[in-house]
This record gives structure tokens, C-alpha cells and sequence, in this order.
């Protein structure tokens, strides 16, 4: 990685110096890319520290989201179909009882359960089906903001080398009181 020229126009009498690699020390002229690599993997390891709990909140949310909305699908679409079912029960009762005067046959009756039990069926599957989409949908409603390059903190950390040493947050210091109690102090 090369550092940033700053001075486009180098002063006679100044050597232009870039640093060797700080991994692996081979001169700069070789151009390594040991220091990229290296900040790749920094990145990746820093990403992985502090947003891998924001991604499993984000995941949790969404599929918690995700599968309420799938399930209800799921219990609206059965609530049409037991419905269906009851007014053909009840069609087959009033044929029955119109021309037989009795209950319709076992067999009427077993093969209208299977065929509740087929469509329940399909309405799980068709409702498991859209979780693509109904995930998608979720994932779209999740904002993450970035803050503007202007901001304090991002134009000057305080971590920064550049506006020389700062005072972290200071720390709470426990002291004895004459009464033998303690409080935190400053």
C-alpha cells in the first residue's frame, strides 16, 4: 500500500522516501501486497466484532417477523378451507337425508376428510413457499445509516494521532469516606 502523496510538487534538495512494507519489510519500490491484504483482514475481523450482534438481532427480527406473518397466511387460508369443508359436510347431510333419509355413507365422509387434509396441506406448502419473499419483504424494511463524513467524529477521532493525545472518559475511582463507607469519586 502506498502512502498518499501529499506535496505533488517535491522541493529540490528532498528525496521522496516511502516506507517498506510493514509485514513483510520488502522495499516499497516491490509494491507488496502484504499491508492490503493485511487491512482486508483487519476488516473482516473488525466486522466480524462489532456487527455480527447486530446482524443476528437483524436476522432474529426478521424471521420472528417472518414467521408470523406466514403462520397467520397460513390460519387464514385453513379458515376458508375448514369453512369450504363444513358447507360440503353440510351438502352431503341435506343430499343424504333428502333422499335417503339418513346420514351419508362412511365412505362420503372419509373421502371429504382426505380431501380437507390434501388442501391443508397444499395451503402449508403454498404459505411455506413465499417465505422467500416475505423475508425479502422484512429485510427491506431493516435501515442501517452511515454518519455524514462531516461529523465531528468521523473527521476527527479520538483516536486520532493527528490532533495529538486526548483524554479518554475518565474513570471512577472508589475512595474511602471517614465515615468507612465507600462512593465513587472523580
Amino acid at each position: 500500500m502506498h502512502i498518499r502523496d501529499y506535496n505533488p510538487k517535491p522541493r529540490k534538495g528532498v528525496l521522496r522516501m516511502d516506507p517498506d512494507c510493514a509485514i513483510c519489510q520488502a522495499p516499497a519500490s516491490l509494491a507488496c501486497e502484504c499491508e492490503a491484504k493485511g487491512l482486508e483482514v483487519a476488516v473482516r475481523q473488525a466486522e466480524s466484532r462489532m456487527m455480527q450482534s447486530i446482524y443476528n438481532d437483524i436476522r432474529s427480527w426478521v424471521r420472528a417477523h417472518a414467521q408470523d406473518y406466514i403462520l397467520e397466511y397460513f390460519r387464514l387460508l385453513t379458515e376458508r378451507r375448514k369453512a369450504a369443508h363444513a358447507d360440503h359436510l353440510e351438502r352431503l347431510q341435506q343430499h343424504a337425508y333428502h333422499y335417503y333419509r339418513a346420514q351419508p355413507h362412511p365412505n362420503e365422509l372419509a373421502a371429504a376428510q382426505q380431501q380437507l387434509k390434501r388442501g391443508i396441506d397444499e395451503d402449508w406448502r403454498s404459505s411455506v413457499q413465499r417465505y422467500p419473499e416475505v423475508l425479502e419483504y422484512f429485510y427491506s424494511l431493516v435501515e442501517l445509516t452511515l454518519p455524514d463524513d462531516n461529523e465531528p467524529a468521523v473527521k476527527d477521532p479520538p483516536l486520532s494521532a493527528l490532533s495529538g493525545p486526548r483524554k479518554g472518559p475518565r474513570r471512577v475511582a472508589v475512595t474511602p469516606v471517614a465515615s468507612g463507607t465507600d462512593t465513587a469519586g472523580a
